[in-house]
């Protein structure tokens, strides 16, 4: 057991580098993640080829990376191709209706491409008063909680439908939760930003309500979006699905106007990144999945409440992609439903008897990306993209103890006693 634990060793010391230095070394993080993620995934790899002689795994892996980062790129790139461009109009009411538009589109578009394509129109209709909370509440409800509901919405769900979970079983399972959080979280940003309208000079105030034009911009690339959401669908002949992506990608990027581009600041760079982080991750999780299914009973984790609790605190200073994996794989493990080779096997056993858990699972790790800023990618996106445009965005402990601990936990506990407690 021991042994087999020190090879969960590479994809701790990898998820420990996403989180801590982007902080604390920043230059030196941008200049050498490549050989960090790449290297510590050779070790894993070296070893399931030469001491465990277990290739097929890795290239059933491989296979699920490759389904993954085409969703996630093809999102981004099309994504990338639409430009609203919104002026004034900023009243608490109209923010709450573009946060809740946003909700339900990251559903359609993933938390990626949602908060690509309304970022900045967001930053815009509220420059007169933008504060440290317009980023924070986007981030928890577009770039996180919004995209509970399909596997499009968030890359642990889309796993998890890989893994054989029905495309609208998630859907059908939770939003009753979803509906409770959102509302919750969109009444009390209608209060704060009641206030913080209330105290904006009555020049500004004219200002943002004056009515002016939207414009949208790139409106050929939602046809491109159905494309992508359509291409989820098609599991036969192997690789058609990726290839509908790829093709959706390609053909929205060379038929977007340069202009366009430019407007949202569009570069590869973003996706470049997640690209290389997520092969690392991948590759390294291997055998932190073997080792969860195989002694999850012997950890004493339980219950739904105990799955929902650790792959949401995972989720939030971790990635919520692979603690998802980690817990279905640690869920199959607890009730023996692990069929070698047959993931979807395994997790039709969970739906049939004993699909709390996976709710639990599905919850949490989506949910729960919205505490800090490494729980999900859009996260550090968006940040990003604020920190460009110049205007306010709390610092890591901040975004945690001022909004995070005191807002998102006290909520995440009530769903726990309402759904998950027993």
């Amino acid at each position: 057991m021991f042994f087999e634990l020190l090879w969960v060793l590479p994809f701790v010391l990898l998820l420990g580098s996403i989180a801590v230095l982007p902080l604390a070394q920043k230059h030196w993080w941008e200049k050498n993640y490549i050989f960090v993620s790449l290297g510590l995934a050779l070790v894993v790899i070296a070893h399931y080829i030469f001491q465990l002689h277990d290739a097929p795994v890795l290239l059933h892996t491989s296979l699920e990376y490759f389904s993954f980062i085409c969703l996630i790129g093809s999102l981004f790139v099309v994504s990338g191709g639409i430009h609203i461009n919104v002026k004034g109009e900023a009243t608490p009411l109209v923010n709450v209706v573009f946060l809740l538009i946003g909700a339900v589109l990251a559903n359609f578009l993933g938390t990626t491409g949602a908060s690509m394509v309304l970022v900045r129109p967001w930053i815009r209709m509220n420059k007169y008063r933008f504060t440290a909370y317009h980023v924070v509440f986007f981030i928890f409800i577009v770039s996180n909680i919004g995209g509970g509901l399909t596997p499009i919405g968030d890359p642990p769900l889309f796993l998890g439908y890989l893994k054989g979970v029905p495309f609208f079983w998630v859907l059908r399972e939770v939003w009753p939760i979803w509906l409770l959080v959102v509302g919750f979280l969109l009444a009390l940003f209608f209060v704060l930003d009641s206030v913080n309208f209330k105290k904006a000079p009555l020049g500004v105030r004219q200002k943002e309500t004056a009515h002016e034009e939207w414009r949208f911009l790139g409106a050929h690339n939602v046809f491109f979006l159905a494309m992508i959401l359509g291409s989820v669908f098609v599991n036969h002949p192997p690789f058609l699905r990726e290839g509908l992506m790829l093709l959706a990608a390609f053909l929205s990027y060379v038929t977007t106007p340069k202009p366009i581009h430019e407007s949202n600041d569009f570069s590869f760079s973003p996706i470049k990144e997640v690209a290389i982080l997520f092969a690392g991750i991948f590759a390294t999780m291997i055998p932190a999945l073997a080792w969860l299914e195989k002694y999850a009973p012997q950890i004493g984790i339980t219950s739904p409440g105990q799955f929902y609790w650790g792959s949401g605190i995972l989720s939030s200073v971790l990635d919520n992609a692979p603690t998802y994996l980690n817990f279905l794989s640690a869920a199959m493990g607890l009730f023996g439903t692990h069929v070698a080779g047959d993931d979807r096997a395994g997790v039709a056993g969970l739906l049939i008897n004993h699909a709390d858990y996976i709710r639990a699972i599905s919850v949490g790790s989506v949910f729960f990306g919205a505490v800090t800023y490494i729980g999900n990618g859009p996260n550090f996106l968006v940040k990003s993209i604020a920190d460009h445009a110049k205007v306010k965005t709390p610092h890591f402990f901040e975004y945690f103890f001022r909004y995070s601990l005191p807002i998102l936990i006290p909520i995440f506990a009530v769903i726990w006693y309402c759904y998950f407690r027993a």
